[in-house]
């Protein structure tokens, strides 16, 4: 049976929570998802701006991980009987740090800040990294207001998953050919 995209559930602002609670479209659960999810779609065109099937198939993953997180922020913590929902594995963090750590192996030493650009594809990576900024921001807000058992691993996720974001940038830039723009204070 296909579901129709429309509910008219929300139509007076509000929605649902995992576990069934209607809360306003404006509650922090619901920004930290939308904010996951405007992530989610960065990372989507990214992956559809690089050319090599491991980058495509690697960036792929991470958005699957988003949507674990998104269910994450967005259950119900004060139903008793909450549904149970995927939980992000531990192992995620360290396949971003893995790949962090193999990109920077290729990569020169950084001397100075970088301005974001220099090609579209470098400058939607660092859009992507300042979003999901945002969004780690958004979750621990999130978890010191209204989530308190909000499972650690996901704010070291949402942390791992920018630092990727920025040395992916740097990595592309590399292999585009692009040379970084450095960010040379003036002096007085």
């Amino acid at each position: 049976m296909a579901f129709k995209i429309y509910t008219k559930t929300g139509d007076k602002g509000t929605t649902g929570l995992i576990g069934g609670s209607r809360v306003s479209k404006a509650d922090l659960p619901i920004e930290a998802c939308g904010t996951l999810d405007e992530l989610n779609s960065h990372i989507g065109l990214i992956a559809d701006l690089v050319e090599t099937k491991f980058d495509i198939d690697f960036l792929r993953e991470i958005q699957k991980d988003l949507f674990v997180i998104g269910a994450i922020v967005t259950l119900d913590v004060h139903k008793k009987n909450a549904p149970k929902i995927a939980s992000l594995k531990d192992d995620k963090i360290t396949i971003l740090e893995n790949k962090i750590d193999e990109m920077e192996e290729q990569l020169p030493a950084m001397t100075h800040f970088i301005l974001p650009g220099g090609h579209p594809t470098v400058s939607q990576i660092h859009i992507g990294r300042s979003v999901c900024r945002r969004a780690e921001r958004i979750v621990i807000e999130l978890k010191e207001n209204n989530y308190p058992t909000l499972p650690e691993n996901v704010l070291q996720y949402l942390n791992r998953l920018s630092d990727f974001l920025f040395v992916f940038a740097r990595y592309i830039g590399q292999q585009l050919g692009v040379e970084e723009i450095k960010w040379i204070p003036e002096k007085d």
